[in-house]
């Protein structure tokens, strides 16, 4: 959409209102479907005016400027729908309401005819997600780089009690929010080899070249007209057809190359259990890197003339190792492609790199084949070599004798004792690390967990690299559009400014103690349980009582997320009720959702377990509404901004030790539902945010994990000692929940007794015992309705837009680089 002088003084609403006329009348007939486009397209048409302006400003800055521009690098952006955030931040809802009306048509129809953007899966990609947002209310300078996913991970449907994955085709009726770039265009390449000039000059000739296309997704900030980008990805191959091989009537041959091409557009974490995965894995890793590192170089050389000042001016953020092949990327364009020394090109590298880590699983850090890394980035292989080269060489200076050491932090594991099968392998976040001049944590057990474990070899060699900068969610996403009806309540009580400054909610703390205002919070509580009642009795047929306690666990399916304690105790309270049902149970709706990677066995296995569970519970007469247990396929954005607003318990379970920071957590406390947690990630800052006695906190903590597993952990033990631990137990070894076959969860219950990683067994009492006091406490509606308010009303630090202000006060301006 273009619009004249004469549009562009238009009021807002008004020119909104002519482009989704224009749209409109191109249609036969104004269907939903067809309005959403419309109101789509004139959205972003203003938006794309925002952008313009938007990247006016930044590139007129003074290369002086304190704050560098921001290049934030991950290979997941989970953005949900687009429609509701662009009309809430333009102020044109009520305008789209209005017209949709005097069509005979209902906003809420049209909303929910938007597929979720399906470019991530889970935190990682929702925290990269709300940090766009957080750019664009904070007026950053920046842009947002990842790849333009067709199919998504992939779409979650439910099968006799099974996980089934299929293609998830949000396109296919089109991306009305992209913004095609045609004139921004880079080649990629992989393969070849690399040659020698006569004046000693490394040259990477590739074998196959890809290029690059551009498109971008406009997010825009709700407080003044400054937008964020985040430029998405395409993959084609460079060269045509085949003709030779089309004439021959080898169509499949002469396009095989372009094909191969498309695949990198397909999937979200393809399946790397096969050698063919994981070589489209590492090819997309480098895409993302190759094209978005091009991308930043260019803009610099445009605004600045020269590569002066590259890494003063531009900071490159890693959102976990995903893209941590961008040092030896920006190393290699910088040598190879604009002829910099190692020096200077070093010198560069280090100013602009810096690396978020997510995980504390030393398997989590990926590391890549040393042969698989030569055949497809030959000439990245020799920058890294010579990185470690470099690298070690230091270390051997400052801490003389210590061969173990170097070992230990080569980028190069030597695969030695048998360790990887013998095979040399790059480690990835060990390259992150070297280049980076911060390296930060995302909570602050996290981070303090992290130079004491993974990384403690790292931290002793760069003592003031590492820092922590706590997560946070974007308000206007989780609170603002999620649960329009308390955000309204919290506007009549405090004000507006919570929507800018989530630090404003601490005025919300009296309010805990106001009967009528408990009573109205409750009230808005309530209306979003029959919201959600509604979506479950339409998506699995289940009817729940809105009175019940909503007890929820949404995220992805993990051992060390721990559903399946959940559901352990789903069982345990069933048998409870079954043995007891003249008790006056506390109602309660247990409800789950989330997707397990399409390899991970043992994770589809506890899917199955929740639904088998769900349906030996569901329909026993004898337990009634006492208990439900329900399990939502394909979990999304859209899905979570139904479930959290309802919620009134967040089961945040994880392993002490295990969760980095979680922002699942944070959403739902912010939205006045009560935790049940253990002392891990970003619950203990919660925890002593709002007061620990408002957050029921079980199980063993770090410490005593550690202490435990060195003593050697015994969890047949803990059955013997816990007679109702075994009755559940053996209830699922028996097949109780299988229909008699004993071998469904053979494997499930045999890691349970034996190994246990994630100890289940030693925390299960801890955690049957806490939601007992759940139990009490929901019993007593005004004490719990006073608790989830002083929820609310701790959560002001908690918001996206203070942990981005933390980045660039610690990371990202010209100051932080000392």
């Amino acid at each position: 959409m273009t619009s004249t002088a004469a549009e562009k003084n238009l009021p807002i609403h008004e020119q909104f209102a002519q482009a989704y006329g224009a749209e409109l009348a191109q249609a036969a007939q104004p269907t939903p479907a067809v309005a959403l486009r419309a109101a789509a397209t004139a959205a972003r048409g203003l938006l794309a005016e925002r952008w313009a302006r938007t990247q006016a400003e930044d590139a007129a800055r003074s290369a002086h400027h304190p704050v560098r521009r921001v290049h934030y690098l991950s290979m997941e952006f989970l953005m949900g729908r687009a429609l509701t955030n662009a009309l809430a931040a333009l102020g044109l809802e009520p305008s789209l309401s209005r017209l949709l009306a005097a069509q005979g048509q209902q906003l809420g129809n049209v909303l929910e005819r938007e597929p979720d953007a399906a470019l991530g899966n889970g935190g990682l990609g929702r925290l990269a997600a709300c940090f766009l947002d957080s750019f664009a209310e904070l007026g950053l300078p920046s842009f947002g780089y990842g790849l333009r996913y067709q199919y998504g991970m992939f779409a979650q449907a439910i099968q006799a009690g099974r996980q089934v994955e299929a293609p998830d085709d949000w396109m296919r009726c089109g991306a009305p929010w992209e913004v095609p770039r045609a004139d921004v265009r880079y080649a990629v390449g992989f393969g070849g080899r690399v040659t020698v000039d006569e004046a000693g000059r490394r040259h990477w000739q590739p074998a196959e070249q890809l290029e690059a296309q551009a498109f971008d997704f406009i997010v825009p900030a709700h407080h003044s007209e400054r937008v964020s980008t985040l430029r998405q990805w395409h993959a084609t191959a460079a060269a045509p057809i085949d003709f030779q091989a089309f004439c021959a009537g080898d169509y499949a041959g002469a396009a095989r190359h372009r094909v191969a091409a498309d695949a990198l557009n397909w999937v979200l974490y393809p399946d790397d259990s096969s050698a063919a995965g994981r070589e489209l894995r590492l090819k997309q890793e480098a895409f993302l890197v190759s094209a978005s590192l091009q991308d930043v170089i260019a803009r610099h050389l445009r605004e600045a003339g020269s590569l002066d000042g590259l890494g003063l001016s531009n900071a490159i953020h890693l959102n976990d190792t995903h893209p941590a092949l961008a040092p030896a990327e920006l190393m290699r364009l910088l040598l190879d492609e604009h002829g910099l020394g190692w020096d200077a090109a070093w010198n560069i590298t280090r100013q602009a790199v810096s690396y978020t880590n997510h995980t504390l699983m030393p398997e989590a850090l990926e590391t890549w084949a040393l042969s698989l890394f030569e055949a497809l980035l030959p000439r990245h292989l020799e920058i890294i070599y010579e990185i470690n080269a470099r690298f070690l060489a230091e270390v051997k200076t400052k801490f003389p004798g210590d061969d173990a050491l170097l070992a230990r932090v080569s980028l190069i594991d030597e695969g030695q004792n048998g360790h990887q099968g013998g095979e040399r392998r790059v480690r990835m976040a060990a390259l992150a690390i070297v280049a980076s001049h911060r390296v930060n944590g995302v909570a602050a057990l996290h981070s303090e967990l992290m130079v004491q474990t993974i990384f403690a070899d790292y931290a002793a060699i760069f003592p003031g690299r590492f820092h922590n900068v706590t997560n946070g969610v974007t308000p206007r996403r989780w609170l603002q559009q999620a649960n329009p009806a308390l955000s309204a309540l919290l506007d009549a009580r405090i004000g507006k400014g919570w929507r800018q400054d989530l630090a404003e909610l601490r005025a919300l703390t009296p309010a805990a103690s106001d009967a009528a205002f408990r009573q109205q919070f409750q009230a808005v509580k309530f209306s979003n349980k029959q919201r959600l009642a509604e979506l479950i009795r339409r998506e699995t047929g289940v009817q729940v009582d809105p009175n019940s306690l909503f007890d929820v666990q949404i995220k992805r399916i993990h051992e060390y997320k721990r559903q399946l304690l959940n559901i352990l105790h789903v069982v345990a309270r069933y048998q409870a009720i079954i043995a007891n049902p003249d008790l006056a149970w506390v109602p309660r709706t247990v409800i789950i959702a989330g997707k397990a990677a399409s390899a991970y066995v043992m994770a589809k296995s506890i899917i199955q377990l929740a639904h088998d569970v769900a349906r030996v519970v569901n329909s026993d007469p004898r337990v009634g509404d006492k208990l439900k247990l329900v399990y939502l396929p394909n979990y999304g954005v859209s899905l979570a901004e139904v479930i959290i607003p309802a919620a009134d318990l967040s089961e945040q379970i994880s392993t002490a030790g295990t969760e980095a920071s979680g922002t699942g957590n944070m959403k739902f406390a912010l939205n006045g539902a009560l935790t049940i947690g253990t002392w891990d990630g970003a619950n203990i800052e919660m925890a002593q945010a709002m007061g620990e006695e408002n957050m029921f906190v079980f199980g063993l903590r770090t410490e005593a994990v550690a202490q435990l597993k060195a003593q050697g952990y015994e969890p047949r033990l803990y059955m013997a000692q816990n007679p109702q631990l075994k009755r559940v137990i053996e209830c699922i070894a028996a097949g109780e929940f299988s229909s008699g076959d004993v071998q469904r969860y053979r494997a499930l219950t045999e890691m349970l007794l034996t190994s246990d990683p994630y100890l289940l067994m030693a925390d299960f009492k801890a955690y049957v015992d806490k939601q007992l006091e759940v139990d009490a406490l929901y019993a007593r509606p005004e004490a719990w309705g006073a608790k989830a308010i002083l929820n609310v009303a701790g959560m002001g630090d908690f918001s996206s837009d203070r942990t981005i202000a933390e980045y660039v006060d610690r990371v990202w301006s010209v100051a932080s680089l000392g």
